[in-house]
């Protein structure tokens, strides 16, 4: 199954990152990708995290989830729509909601992301909880790729990739992550996270990240990427908005998983 990871630089205008968002699907369509994964706040960054909340849609209702929606089924894509803020009965409070939709335009999956970020070194500080209400629900869905295969795709974002217990809980042969790491904290973990989530799954990550200086003064690390069961990266962009593309064959999936049976010995 050919995917792809989409990185942006969102800003603060909802219309121009749609815009930029479709050019990449239609560039990552037009290159044979099957399943496409948006990154975190793909739609928005905004001046503050409350911004959020203006633009936050009710489920199934908004500009946000049409776009989705008609992009998936114009491109005949699984389209993975990074994440966008999702209403809750808490004005106060949205859902980093990552929602999937199927080639024909109708809601696969949905994730609520679980861990939310807070972070203070002094000179950055970050606290999710402050207008976010963190999800409970660790989510998987299935994807036929054109050849047949089937695929368990499991679903998490950003800050979960730092919670090991919540990927061995998927069960998955793809794991997604969405993501709009810091600079800081991205240039110190991202990569070696990523590749220990890989490898201690023995399963493909597809991690589609925010890479670069954002309109709102807040720079995110990028380095969106595609790694395989053994841990390899099989692809990359560090900066500035792209596609990132590669080919997952479930033979070398169940290669590693054999050679290997790490899965198999678990004891706790």
């Amino acid at each position: 199954m050919k995917v792809a990871a989409i990185q942006m630089v969102s800003g603060i205008s909802l219309d121009a990152n749609l815009s930029e968002a479709l050019r990449l699907l239609t560039q990552a369509t037009h290159a044979g990708a099957e399943l496409v994964v948006l990154p975190e706040y793909f739609c928005f960054m905004g001046h503050s995290d409350a911004d959020k909340l203006l633009l936050a849609e009710t489920p199934g209702l908004g500009m946000v989830q049409d776009f989705l929606s008609d992009a998936a089924r114009d491109l005949k894509i699984w389209l993975v729509g990074g994440t966008l803020p999702m209403a809750t009965e808490d004005p106060t409070h949205a859902a980093n909601a990552s929602v999937v939709y199927t080639p024909r335009g109708t809601v696969a999956s949905r994730y609520d992301k679980i861990h939310l970020f807070r972070y203070d070194n002094g000179r950055e500080r970050y606290d999710e909880s402050a207008v976010l209400r963190a999800g409970d629900t660790p989510t998987v869905f299935d994807c036929p790729a054109h050849d047949g295969t089937l695929w368990r795709v499991g679903q998490s974002v950003c800050y979960d990739l730092r919670f090991g217990e919540l990927y061995r809980q998927l069960g998955a042969d793809v794991l997604l992550v969405p993501s709009a790491f810091t600079y800081t904290t991205g240039q110190a973990h991202w990569e070696v996270l990523l590749r220990a989530r890989a490898i201690e799954n023995q399963a493909f990550v597809i991690a589609s990240a925010q890479g670069g200086q954002h309109e709102n003064g807040r720079r995110t690390w990028g380095h969106s990427m595609v790694i395989d069961p053994w841990g390899q990266v099989m692809a990359l962009q560090a900066e500035g908005p792209g596609v990132v593309m590669a080919d997952l064959d479930m033979a070398r999936l169940q290669q590693v998983r054999e050679q290997l049976p790490a899965l198999q010995h678990r004891r706790l």
